[in-house]
């Protein structure tokens, strides 16, 4: 049996992108957990890097919901660390944190030769880090506190160029 379930979202965005309220629908299997529809992307490995331990909690459960393998982690060290740099598809990335920042990681990852897109995610906007990680190549860069559907939208994108 599927049944619908519906994600409430906070309004969000950045100044550059006024984002209202809205909500999102996924099909879920009662028994299994979300269902991809035809014309999805398939479950891929997206790890979450960001020391704030709310973010890891709900970000990692939203994007579960839409049918995506998800691990958190609290550092960039951990994430290098984890073993897990070859499966991840994309990054969602924390840009200010303890240790090695996200820009930081991006640079390290790029100086290993690996090209995992990533989405930053930032409490505190910086527009000349937002230029930099973008012409370096991120996806997006997300001020928080953003909607689901922001998220959600940009993740797809990375994901599409994966």
């Amino acid at each position: 049996m599927q049944t619908r379930i519906q994600l409430a979202v906070l309004p969000g965005g950045s100044p550059e992108n006024d984002e209202t309220c809205g909500t999102r629908q996924q099909p879920l299997d009662e028994a299994h957990g979300p269902v991809l529809e035809a014309g999805t992307l398939t479950a891929k490995l997206v790890a979450v890097v960001d020391d704030d331990e709310s973010v890891r909690e709900s970000l990692p459960d939203l994007l579960r919901s839409f049918g995506h393998e998800v691990e958190p982690f609290d550092s960039a060290e951990a994430f290098l660390a984890s073993g897990v740099l070859e499966r991840t598809s994309c990054l969602v990335l924390d840009v200010t944190m303890p240790g090695m920042s996200g820009p930081e990681l991006q640079q390290e990852l790029a100086q290993r030769g690996r090209t995992t897109p990533i989405v930053f995610i930032t409490a505190h906007a910086d527009e000349r880090v937002r230029a930099t990680v973008l012409r370096r190549g991120a996806v997006a860069y997300l001020t928080k506190p953003f909607s689901a559907d922001v998220i959600i939208d940009a993740l797809n994108a990375a994901l599409g160029s994966a």
